[in-house]
């Protein structure tokens, strides 16, 4: 089953999670099984994403829009990513590269580490 996360970092009206959600649909995400956060991704508390992860099971496919709407940081993105590894669970991004937790070749496991670093040099620019 694919499960679908999203998140935007405020409350205001001027974030919203429309493109997040159109996406995650096109991809095949059931309405009923998307998850949302309206916290900035810096933060740990994120009820949103501890639903989710709650939720999955082995076989399911945790699905994001970008890397950088599920992990704080490349340690956290990490962390989190090897959990549903090792949990039996798939992970793909739509935006950049797809990548599924379960591959282990060195080329993923540079594009896992790689993709999360630019959305971070994003937001430090």
């Amino acid at each position: 089953m694919l499960v679908g996360y999203m998140r935007v970092s405020t409350d205001g009206d001027w974030q919203v999670m429309d493109l997040q959600r159109d996406a995650l649909l096109a991809a095949g995400v059931d309405g009923r099984h998307l998850f949302e956060d309206r916290a900035s991704g810096s933060r740990g508390d994120r009820a949103g994403l501890a639903k989710t992860l709650a939720f999955l099971h082995p076989g399911d496919c945790l699905v994001v829009w970008k890397l950088d709407r599920l992990g704080r940081s490349l340690p956290h993105l990490l962390i989190t990513v090897g959990e549903l590894k090792t949990r039996g669970i798939a992970f793909r991004s739509l935006a950049l590269l797809s990548v599924t937790a379960s591959a282990s070749s060195a080329q993923n496991r540079l594009w896992s580490a790689r993709n999360p670093c630019r959305a971070a040099s994003g937001r430090i620019a």
